[in-house]
Protein backbone atom coordinates (compact mmCIF):
# COMPACT_ATOMS: atom_id res chain seq x y z
CA UNK A 1 0.00 0.00 0.00
CA UNK A 2 2.72 2.39 1.15
CA UNK A 3 4.54 1.94 -2.64
CA UNK A 4 1.47 2.65 -4.53
CA UNK A 5 0.74 5.91 -2.60
CA UNK A 6 4.04 6.72 -2.67
CA UNK A 7 4.25 6.19 -6.46
CA UNK A 8 0.81 7.91 -6.88
CA UNK A 9 2.28 10.79 -4.77
CA UNK A 10 5.23 11.51 -7.11
CA UNK A 11 3.31 11.64 -10.23
CA UNK A 12 3.16 8.12 -11.49
CA UNK A 13 0.03 7.97 -12.82
CA UNK A 14 0.07 4.39 -15.01
CA UNK A 15 0.20 0.86 -13.54
CA UNK A 16 1.13 -2.14 -15.63
CA UNK A 17 0.07 -5.34 -14.72
CA UNK A 18 -0.91 -9.05 -16.00
CA UNK A 19 -2.92 -12.68 -15.20
CA UNK A 20 0.12 -13.84 -15.17
CA UNK A 21 1.72 -12.09 -12.86
CA UNK A 22 0.94 -13.84 -9.51
CA UNK A 23 -2.04 -12.02 -7.52
CA UNK A 24 -0.89 -8.39 -8.65
CA UNK A 25 -4.09 -7.13 -10.05
CA UNK A 26 -5.77 -8.14 -6.69
CA UNK A 27 -3.04 -6.51 -4.76
CA UNK A 28 -3.06 -3.45 -7.44
CA UNK A 29 -6.63 -3.44 -7.39
CA UNK A 30 -7.10 -3.44 -3.83
CA UNK A 31 -4.43 -0.68 -3.22
CA UNK A 32 -6.03 1.65 -5.60
CA UNK A 33 -9.48 1.08 -4.09
CA UNK A 34 -8.05 2.38 -1.06
CA UNK A 35 -6.19 5.19 -2.43
CA UNK A 36 -9.62 6.39 -4.51
CA UNK A 37 -10.53 9.44 -3.01
CA UNK A 38 -7.06 10.87 -3.29
CA UNK A 39 -6.29 9.75 -6.41
CA UNK A 40 -9.92 8.68 -8.57
CA UNK A 41 -10.27 6.64 -11.70
CA UNK A 42 -10.02 9.16 -14.11
CA UNK A 43 -5.95 10.10 -12.63
CA UNK A 44 -4.32 7.10 -13.58
CA UNK A 45 -4.08 4.89 -16.48
CA UNK A 46 -4.50 0.90 -16.08
CA UNK A 47 -2.78 -1.48 -18.37
CA UNK A 48 -3.33 -5.53 -18.22
CA UNK A 49 -2.64 -8.04 -20.96
CA UNK A 50 -4.15 -11.62 -22.05
CA UNK A 51 -3.39 -14.57 -23.39
CA UNK A 52 -0.87 -15.69 -21.20
CA UNK A 53 -1.14 -17.23 -17.56
CA UNK A 54 1.46 -19.56 -17.05
CA UNK A 55 5.25 -19.85 -16.96
CA UNK A 56 5.24 -22.87 -20.28
CA UNK A 57 3.82 -22.57 -24.29
CA UNK A 58 1.26 -24.75 -22.24
CA UNK A 59 -0.11 -21.61 -20.53
CA UNK A 60 -1.74 -19.89 -23.52
CA UNK A 61 -5.30 -19.29 -23.95
CA UNK A 62 -5.78 -16.93 -27.17
CA UNK A 63 -9.00 -18.00 -28.06
CA UNK A 64 -11.82 -15.24 -27.98
CA UNK A 65 -13.73 -17.15 -25.30
CA UNK A 66 -11.02 -17.13 -23.07
CA UNK A 67 -10.03 -13.43 -23.74
CA UNK A 68 -12.88 -11.99 -23.01
CA UNK A 69 -13.36 -14.13 -19.47
CA UNK A 70 -10.02 -12.64 -18.82
CA UNK A 71 -10.85 -8.95 -19.65
CA UNK A 72 -13.82 -8.79 -17.41
CA UNK A 73 -11.81 -10.75 -14.55
CA UNK A 74 -8.86 -7.76 -14.97
CA UNK A 75 -12.13 -5.60 -14.60
CA UNK A 76 -13.54 -7.08 -11.38
CA UNK A 77 -10.11 -7.49 -9.65
CA UNK A 78 -9.38 -4.08 -10.64
CA UNK A 79 -12.30 -2.53 -9.43
CA UNK A 80 -12.37 -0.51 -12.73
CA UNK A 81 -15.22 -0.38 -15.41
CA UNK A 82 -12.32 0.07 -18.43
CA UNK A 83 -8.94 -0.75 -18.78
CA UNK A 84 -6.58 2.22 -20.53
CA UNK A 85 -4.59 -0.55 -22.66
CA UNK A 86 -5.04 -4.57 -22.91
CA UNK A 87 -1.90 -6.02 -24.71
CA UNK A 88 -1.83 -9.64 -26.51
CA UNK A 89 0.83 -10.85 -23.59
CA UNK A 90 4.23 -12.47 -25.23
CA UNK A 91 3.26 -13.07 -28.63
CA UNK A 92 6.45 -14.85 -29.23
CA UNK A 93 5.47 -18.03 -27.62
CA UNK A 94 2.48 -18.28 -30.17
CA UNK A 95 3.36 -16.45 -33.67
CA UNK A 96 6.14 -18.29 -35.31
CA UNK A 97 9.68 -17.44 -35.69
CA UNK A 98 10.49 -16.16 -39.31
CA UNK A 99 14.13 -15.54 -38.56
CA UNK A 100 17.37 -16.68 -39.69
CA UNK A 101 19.04 -17.13 -36.63
CA UNK A 102 16.95 -17.04 -32.98
CA UNK A 103 19.58 -14.49 -30.64
CA UNK A 104 21.82 -12.22 -31.60
CA UNK A 105 22.15 -8.60 -33.08
CA UNK A 106 18.97 -8.20 -35.35
CA UNK A 107 19.85 -4.83 -36.77
CA UNK A 108 19.80 -6.31 -39.89
CA UNK A 109 16.19 -7.12 -40.27
CA UNK A 110 15.40 -3.19 -41.20
CA UNK A 111 18.15 -3.85 -44.57
CA UNK A 112 19.58 -6.70 -45.81
CA UNK A 113 18.35 -9.35 -44.28
CA UNK A 114 14.45 -8.10 -44.23
CA UNK A 115 13.60 -10.97 -46.26
CA UNK A 116 15.18 -13.68 -44.03
CA UNK A 117 12.67 -11.95 -41.04
CA UNK A 118 9.89 -12.01 -43.18
CA UNK A 119 9.64 -8.60 -43.32
CA UNK A 120 8.92 -6.34 -46.39
CA UNK A 121 10.84 -3.07 -47.24
CA UNK A 122 8.21 -0.20 -47.53
CA UNK A 123 6.16 0.30 -51.15
CA UNK A 124 8.42 3.50 -52.23
CA UNK A 125 6.06 3.58 -55.52
CA UNK A 126 3.26 5.27 -52.90
CA UNK A 127 5.87 7.70 -51.73
CA UNK A 128 4.15 6.92 -48.33
CA UNK A 129 6.64 4.57 -46.69
CA UNK A 130 3.85 1.89 -46.10
CA UNK A 131 3.81 -1.61 -46.70
CA UNK A 132 1.43 -2.75 -48.96
CA UNK A 133 1.00 -6.63 -48.03
CA UNK A 134 4.34 -7.44 -48.27
CA UNK A 135 4.69 -9.22 -44.90
CA UNK A 136 5.45 -12.99 -44.91
CA UNK A 137 2.63 -14.88 -42.48
CA UNK A 138 3.45 -18.62 -41.47
CA UNK A 139 2.44 -21.24 -39.04
CA UNK A 140 -0.40 -19.55 -36.07
CA UNK A 141 -0.35 -15.80 -37.06
CA UNK A 142 -4.39 -16.45 -37.53
CA UNK A 143 -4.87 -17.35 -34.37
CA UNK A 144 -3.05 -14.05 -33.52
CA UNK A 145 -5.31 -11.84 -35.59
CA UNK A 146 -8.42 -13.72 -34.11
CA UNK A 147 -6.98 -12.41 -30.95
CA UNK A 148 -6.75 -8.73 -31.67
CA UNK A 149 -9.68 -9.09 -33.66
CA UNK A 150 -11.49 -9.76 -30.35
CA UNK A 151 -9.95 -7.27 -28.38
CA UNK A 152 -10.82 -5.05 -30.68
CA UNK A 153 -14.54 -5.92 -30.17
CA UNK A 154 -13.88 -5.09 -26.61
CA UNK A 155 -12.68 -2.02 -27.15
CA UNK A 156 -15.83 -1.40 -29.23
CA UNK A 157 -17.71 -2.15 -26.14
CA UNK A 158 -16.44 0.10 -24.23
CA UNK A 159 -13.81 -1.95 -21.89
CA UNK A 160 -10.61 -1.19 -23.87
CA UNK A 161 -9.35 2.52 -24.66
CA UNK A 162 -6.18 0.95 -26.52
CA UNK A 163 -5.23 -2.35 -27.99
CA UNK A 164 -1.62 -3.33 -28.89
CA UNK A 165 1.17 -6.21 -28.04
CA UNK A 166 3.52 -6.37 -25.47
CA UNK A 167 6.49 -8.18 -23.26
CA UNK A 168 7.08 -6.81 -19.69
CA UNK A 169 4.90 -4.82 -17.50
CA UNK A 170 5.36 -2.01 -15.56
CA UNK A 171 3.96 3.21 -14.89
CA UNK A 172 4.31 6.52 -15.98
CA UNK A 173 6.04 9.15 -14.19
CA UNK A 174 5.05 11.92 -13.95
CA UNK A 175 2.24 12.30 -16.53
CA UNK A 176 -0.64 10.68 -17.14
CA UNK A 177 -0.81 10.02 -20.71
CA UNK A 178 1.78 7.53 -22.46
CA UNK A 179 3.74 10.28 -23.40
CA UNK A 180 6.83 10.71 -22.53
CA UNK A 181 8.22 8.96 -20.02
CA UNK A 182 6.59 5.92 -18.37
CA UNK A 183 7.51 3.85 -15.18
CA UNK A 184 5.62 0.58 -14.25
CA UNK A 185 5.39 -2.40 -11.68
CA UNK A 186 6.45 -6.07 -12.75
CA UNK A 187 7.99 -7.59 -15.82
CA UNK A 188 8.69 -10.45 -17.75
CA UNK A 189 10.42 -11.04 -21.34
CA UNK A 190 9.13 -9.87 -24.77
CA UNK A 191 8.91 -10.15 -28.31
CA UNK A 192 12.14 -9.79 -30.02
CA UNK A 193 12.18 -6.55 -32.10
CA UNK A 194 12.04 -8.18 -35.77
CA UNK A 195 8.99 -10.57 -34.70
CA UNK A 196 7.34 -7.64 -32.83
CA UNK A 197 7.27 -5.48 -36.27
CA UNK A 198 6.40 -8.54 -38.39
CA UNK A 199 2.93 -9.06 -36.41
CA UNK A 200 2.28 -4.98 -36.35
CA UNK A 201 2.24 -4.76 -39.68
CA UNK A 202 0.58 -8.00 -40.02
CA UNK A 203 -2.33 -6.51 -38.45
CA UNK A 204 -2.19 -3.35 -40.31
CA UNK A 205 -2.12 -5.21 -43.36
CA UNK A 206 -4.63 -7.69 -42.70
CA UNK A 207 -6.88 -5.87 -40.79
CA UNK A 208 -6.70 -1.97 -42.48
CA UNK A 209 -6.16 -0.73 -38.75
CA UNK A 210 -2.95 0.03 -37.44
CA UNK A 211 -2.35 -2.00 -32.94
CA UNK A 212 -2.56 1.53 -31.01
CA UNK A 213 0.29 0.56 -28.67
CA UNK A 214 3.38 -1.43 -28.02
CA UNK A 215 5.53 -2.19 -25.53
CA UNK A 216 9.31 -4.33 -25.82
CA UNK A 217 11.89 -5.11 -23.32
CA UNK A 218 15.85 -4.88 -23.08
CA UNK A 219 15.82 -2.93 -26.20
CA UNK A 220 17.32 0.36 -24.99
CA UNK A 221 19.84 -0.77 -22.43
CA UNK A 222 23.36 0.09 -21.74
CA UNK A 223 23.66 -3.59 -23.38
CA UNK A 224 21.12 -3.27 -26.14
CA UNK A 225 20.16 -0.10 -27.69
CA UNK A 226 19.03 -1.77 -30.79
CA UNK A 227 15.05 -0.43 -30.45
CA UNK A 228 15.53 3.04 -31.81
CA UNK A 229 15.03 2.52 -35.53
CA UNK A 230 12.97 -0.54 -34.78
CA UNK A 231 10.68 2.36 -33.14
CA UNK A 232 10.88 4.30 -36.31
CA UNK A 233 9.60 1.61 -38.25
CA UNK A 234 6.98 0.63 -36.22
CA UNK A 235 5.52 4.29 -36.31
CA UNK A 236 6.11 5.09 -39.69
CA UNK A 237 5.75 1.58 -41.55
CA UNK A 238 3.05 -0.08 -39.25
CA UNK A 239 1.94 3.15 -37.77
CA UNK A 240 1.91 2.47 -34.17
CA UNK A 241 1.25 5.68 -32.45
CA UNK A 242 2.99 4.30 -29.04
CA UNK A 243 6.07 2.73 -28.55
CA UNK A 244 7.18 1.64 -24.86
CA UNK A 245 10.89 0.58 -23.77
CA UNK A 246 10.78 -1.61 -21.06
CA UNK A 247 13.31 -2.95 -18.44
CA UNK A 248 16.42 -0.28 -19.03
CA UNK A 249 17.93 -2.91 -15.99
CA UNK A 250 17.48 -5.95 -18.52
CA UNK A 251 15.80 -7.92 -16.51
CA UNK A 252 18.22 -8.22 -13.91
CA UNK A 253 21.19 -8.49 -15.86
CA UNK A 254 22.59 -4.61 -15.06
CA UNK A 255 21.29 -4.93 -11.30
CA UNK A 256 23.83 -5.32 -8.60
CA UNK A 257 24.93 -7.97 -7.22
CA UNK A 258 24.27 -10.51 -4.97
CA UNK A 259 21.11 -11.26 -6.23
CA UNK A 260 20.99 -9.91 -9.89
CA UNK A 261 21.23 -11.59 -12.45
CA UNK A 262 18.35 -13.40 -11.39
CA UNK A 263 19.24 -17.66 -11.92
CA UNK A 264 16.32 -17.46 -14.84
CA UNK A 265 17.91 -14.97 -16.52
CA UNK A 266 17.66 -16.24 -20.59
CA UNK A 267 21.15 -14.26 -21.33
CA UNK A 268 23.79 -16.57 -22.64
CA UNK A 269 26.58 -17.19 -20.03
CA UNK A 270 28.78 -14.92 -22.63
CA UNK A 271 26.28 -12.06 -22.22
CA UNK A 272 26.28 -12.94 -18.13
CA UNK A 273 29.91 -12.36 -17.81
CA UNK A 274 29.87 -9.01 -19.51
CA UNK A 275 26.95 -7.62 -17.78
CA UNK A 276 29.00 -8.50 -14.50
CA UNK A 277 31.93 -7.19 -15.25
CA UNK A 278 30.24 -3.57 -16.62
CA UNK A 279 28.17 -3.77 -13.30
CA UNK A 280 31.47 -3.21 -11.47
CA UNK A 281 33.12 -1.04 -13.87
CA UNK A 282 30.27 1.38 -13.40
CA UNK A 283 30.04 0.62 -9.55
CA UNK A 284 27.10 -1.77 -7.80
CA UNK A 285 26.06 1.10 -5.71
CA UNK A 286 25.40 3.33 -9.05
CA UNK A 287 24.71 0.81 -12.13
CA UNK A 288 21.13 0.71 -11.25
CA UNK A 289 20.60 4.45 -11.44
CA UNK A 290 23.23 5.39 -14.29
CA UNK A 291 21.29 2.45 -16.00
CA UNK A 292 17.94 3.85 -15.96
CA UNK A 293 19.10 7.30 -15.86
CA UNK A 294 20.50 6.24 -19.29
CA UNK A 295 18.02 4.90 -21.07
CA UNK A 296 15.26 8.09 -20.01
CA UNK A 297 18.24 10.13 -21.23
CA UNK A 298 18.44 7.96 -24.69
CA UNK A 299 14.29 7.32 -24.94
CA UNK A 300 13.87 11.36 -24.73
CA UNK A 301 17.05 12.16 -27.14
CA UNK A 302 14.81 12.95 -30.03
CA UNK A 303 11.70 15.29 -27.95
CA UNK A 304 15.50 17.29 -26.56
CA UNK A 305 16.61 17.95 -30.63
CA UNK A 306 15.52 20.94 -32.95
CA UNK A 307 14.17 20.05 -36.01
CA UNK A 308 12.14 17.16 -37.38
CA UNK A 309 14.16 13.79 -38.46
CA UNK A 310 16.86 13.85 -35.67
CA UNK A 311 17.89 11.14 -33.84
CA UNK A 312 16.38 8.05 -34.87
CA UNK A 313 13.57 9.55 -37.50
CA UNK A 314 10.91 10.74 -34.78
CA UNK A 315 9.40 14.23 -34.67
CA UNK A 316 9.86 15.98 -31.74
CA UNK A 317 7.53 15.51 -28.96
CA UNK A 318 7.69 11.16 -29.94
CA UNK A 319 10.15 10.32 -27.53
CA UNK A 320 9.83 6.57 -25.99
CA UNK A 321 8.17 5.91 -23.00
CA UNK A 322 10.60 4.03 -20.50
CA UNK A 323 9.06 1.30 -18.04
CA UNK A 324 10.57 0.51 -14.93
CA UNK A 325 9.70 -2.24 -12.09
CA UNK A 326 9.48 -0.92 -8.87
CA UNK A 327 8.44 -3.44 -6.00
CA UNK A 328 8.77 -1.52 -2.74
CA UNK A 329 9.61 2.14 -1.54
CA UNK A 330 12.83 2.25 -1.93
CA UNK A 331 12.51 1.55 -5.54
CA UNK A 332 10.38 4.07 -6.22
CA UNK A 333 12.50 6.71 -5.00
CA UNK A 334 15.55 5.36 -6.89
CA UNK A 335 13.43 5.55 -9.66
CA UNK A 336 12.53 9.22 -9.84
CA UNK A 337 15.93 10.00 -8.85
CA UNK A 338 17.55 8.39 -12.05
CA UNK A 339 14.37 9.90 -13.56
CA UNK A 340 15.23 13.45 -12.30
CA UNK A 341 19.43 12.92 -13.10
CA UNK A 342 18.05 11.66 -16.65
CA UNK A 343 16.55 15.08 -17.08
CA UNK A 344 19.39 17.49 -14.89
CA UNK A 345 21.47 19.20 -17.85
CA UNK A 346 23.78 20.06 -15.15
CA UNK A 347 24.92 16.15 -14.93
CA UNK A 348 24.36 14.85 -18.46
CA UNK A 349 28.48 15.01 -18.63
CA UNK A 350 28.19 12.90 -15.65
CA UNK A 351 25.68 10.55 -16.89
CA UNK A 352 26.97 9.99 -20.19
CA UNK A 353 30.97 9.69 -18.45
CA UNK A 354 29.38 6.59 -16.60
CA UNK A 355 27.37 5.42 -19.00
CA UNK A 356 30.40 4.55 -21.11
CA UNK A 357 32.04 2.55 -18.59
CA UNK A 358 29.42 0.00 -18.74
CA UNK A 359 29.12 0.98 -22.91
CA UNK A 360 32.98 0.27 -23.32
CA UNK A 361 32.83 -3.21 -21.66
CA UNK A 362 29.86 -4.35 -24.44
CA UNK A 363 31.71 -2.67 -27.11
CA UNK A 364 34.98 -5.00 -26.93
CA UNK A 365 33.56 -8.53 -25.17
CA UNK A 366 30.91 -8.30 -28.76
CA UNK A 367 28.02 -8.21 -26.39
CA UNK A 368 26.51 -5.14 -27.74
CA UNK A 369 22.78 -5.00 -28.90
CA UNK A 370 22.75 -9.00 -28.14
CA UNK A 371 19.07 -10.32 -27.93
CA UNK A 372 18.77 -13.73 -26.21
CA UNK A 373 16.04 -15.95 -27.53
CA UNK A 374 12.70 -15.93 -26.29
CA UNK A 375 9.31 -18.45 -27.28
CA UNK A 376 9.06 -19.69 -30.61
CA UNK A 377 12.60 -17.93 -31.02
CA UNK A 378 14.74 -20.83 -29.92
Amino acid sequence: MSSHARTNRYGIRAFDTAPYYDNSEVVLGTALKALEVEFPRGSYKLLSKVGRYGPTSTHFDYSPDAIRRSVRRSLQRLHTQYLDVVYLHDVEFVAPCVAPRAEGNHAAALGAEAKAYGLGAPDSSTGSGEDTGQVRTAGDDERVLEAISTLRSLQADGLIRHVGISGPSLVPLPSVPLTPLTFVLVTRPGLPLPALLRTALLVLNRTGRPLDIIQTYAHLTLQNSTLPPFATALRLRARVPHVLAASPLSMGLLAPPPNAPPAWHPAPHALRTAAAEAVQAVGPEQVARVAVAWSVHVAGADDDAKGAGAGDGAAPGRRMPVVVGMSNVREVHEAVAAWRWAKDEGRREELERKAALALTVFERTCTAGWTWSSGNWV
